[in-house]
C-alpha cells in the first residue's frame, strides 16, 4: 500500500484560506515572511501584523495583504485607482509591478512588522539607503541572496 501523496499547493492554499477566515472573523492576524519581495522594508523570518482592511481605506505607501495563486502577498501600494482599475502593488525589491488585484481581493493592511522582538511600523516611503539596497536586490538575485544572509548573520549577533 503506497502512502498518500503530499500536495504542497493544496496544503499551502488550504492555509491561506484558513487564515484569510482568521483575518476576517477577528480583525489581525500574524503571518511570518518566507520570501525577499520586500526587502529591505520586510526581511524573511519578519512576522507581519495585518489588520483586517478594505480598499478604501488602503493609500499608496502602505503594505497590504492579497491572495495570489493561492498564497499570499504582502505589497506595497503604488496606486489605489479610483478609476475602477484596481489597486496597483509591487514589492520593494521586484523590477516590475504586480497585475492590479480587484478590490475585493484586499485582505488587509501591515500595522507593524516584528522583528528580533521589536516592533516595527512600516513606512510609507523608503528612506536613501533603503531605496539603494531595494535598487541593489531588484537587479541581481545574487546580491539579493547575499543581503539576505547578511541580514540573517546579523540576527544571530
Amino acid at each position: 500500500m503506497r502512502a498518500p501523496e503530499f500536495n504542497f499547493d493544496e496544503a499551502c492554499a488550504m492555509q491561506c484560506e484558513l487564515a484569510a477566515e482568521k483575518l476576517r472573523a477577528f480583525g489581525m492576524l500574524r503571518l511570518k515572511v518566507k520570501g525577499w519581495s520586500m526587502v529591505p522594508t520586510v526581511w524573511p523570518g519578519d512576522t507581519l501584523v495585518i489588520e483586517a482592511a478594505d480598499h478604501s481605506t488602503v493609500c499608496p505607501g502602505d503594505i497590504v495583504l492579497f491572495a495570489r495563486h493561492q498564497r499570499f502577498v504582502a505589497h506595497r501600494v503604488v496606486e489605489n485607482s479610483s478609476s475602477g482599475r484596481g489597486i496597483e502593488t509591487r514589492g520593494d525589491a521586484m523590477t516590475q509591478m504586480d497585475a492590479p488585484i480587484s478590490t475585493r481581493e484586499v485582505l488587509g493592511r501591515v500595522v507593524s512588522i516584528e522583528r528580533n522582538g521589536k516592533s516595527i511600523t512600516p513606512r510609507r516611503e523608503l528612506n536613501a539607503a533603503s531605496r539603494s539596497v531595494a535598487a541593489v536586490v531588484r537587479r541581481s538575485p545574487i546580491a539579493a541572496r547575499i543581503a539576505v544572509a547578511m541580514h540573517e548573520a546579523l540576527q544571530v549577533l
